[in-house]
């Protein structure tokens, strides 16, 4: 399911170089955040509060449809694994139905595939790592796309190619 988030509203006739506060609002609501996965799974398992404030942060939220088999799998194993509790997976996977609810996610396609077949700029990286920074590729210009990750090599890769990282 894709939805974007809220965009912030100028009123009519005030144009965002009329008024600093209208300018940042305009700013934010074209922010774009990327979510990868071990930044949403530190916020749902490790209950990681910087996670979930990045998660909160203004702008409009977008991840790879990955993430939620990803965070799926995750949330079984850690119950398997003991980490957590049928209840506590259970509360993870309602609140993993409602970050989807209130964020755009893009498809894994062959666009994506195609861009994960080619280098990028620290190597090695894990296949499915290539899979969310190819799709944050196809965002757009870096400087107006935030990384929200966890992971190292996305991490690392994410800040080569130019982009944020929080």
């Amino acid at each position: 399911m894709t939805v974007a988030t809220g965009r912030a509203n100028r009123p009519a006739g005030l144009s965002a170089r009329g008024s600093s506060r209208a300018a940042a609002q305009e700013r934010v609501s074209k922010a774009v955040r990327y979510v990868e996965s071990s930044a949403l799974l530190a916020a749902l398992l490790e209950h990681d509060q910087a996670a979930r404030a990045q998660l909160r942060a203004s702008g409009r939220r977008v991840t790879s449809a990955l993430t939620f088999a990803e965070s799926a799998r995750a949330l079984i194993r850690a119950r398997v694994a003991g980490r957590i509790t049928l209840a506590q997976e259970r509360a993870a996977h309602r609140a993993l139905r409602t970050f989807e609810r209130r964020c755009a996610v893009i498809p894994v396609t062959d666009v994506v595939l195609a861009r994960v077949g080619r280098p990028f700029p620290v190597e090695p990286i894990r296949t499915l790592d290539a899979v969310h920074l190819a799709t944050a590729e196809l965002l757009g210009a870096p400087q107006r796309v935030t990384i929200i990750t966890r992971d190292t090599r996305v991490a690392e890769n994410a800040r080569a190619l130019g982009y944020v990282l929080a």
